[in-house]
């Protein structure tokens, strides 16, 4: 029986959008875009654009996509702006978000998920120590600076 309410993509639409380089993940229910996708949608948006222009410009279909799909796309642009991450995709940073995996993995894919656990904390670890190098400076210059004041 097809349900006429939803609207799922043909496995031809599926790979049409996997295609389209402002296209993170899609599946035949669900497409998630990527950060460049949000800001570029809402500059546009912004300076007056309709949504099925932009939509139309970045290389969807908007048929496929759909009047409702395309309502969500914009009320969930606007209100991501708006939150303090902006368009950054939480579900990525929080390992206890989501849910957990239940399947057995093989040897490579522990090891393959092991490197990229090591690769972000190494990053998180690099960030830090740039972050904490930068407020020295910033000290060092802000202490120099109510010197020099002092000295004259």
């Amino acid at each position: 029986m097809i349900n006429y309410e939803k609207n799922y993509f043909t496995p031809e639409q599926v790979e049409q959008l996997r295609q389209n380089k402002y296209v993170k993940k899609v599946s035949e229910k669900a497409i998630t875009y990527t950060e460049e996708f949000r800001e570029i949608f809402l500059l546009e948006y912004n300076s007056g654009k309709i949504p099925t222009l932009i939509l139309t410009e970045m290389r969807f279909d908007c048929k496929a996509l759909g009047r409702k799909r395309i309502d969500n796309i914009t009320q969930r642009v606007k209100s991501q702006s708006l939150r303090e991450e902006g368009f950054k995709d939480m579900r990525t940073d929080n390992p206890n978000m989501g849910r957990p995996t239940t399947k057995n993995l093989t040897a490579e894919e522990i090891i393959a998920k092991q490197k990229t656990e090591i690769e972000l904390l190494k990053a998180k670890v690099d960030f830090l120590l740039d972050l904490k190098r930068l407020e020295s400076e910033a000290m060092w210059k802000s202490s120099k600076s109510k010197k020099k004041k002092y000295s004259k």
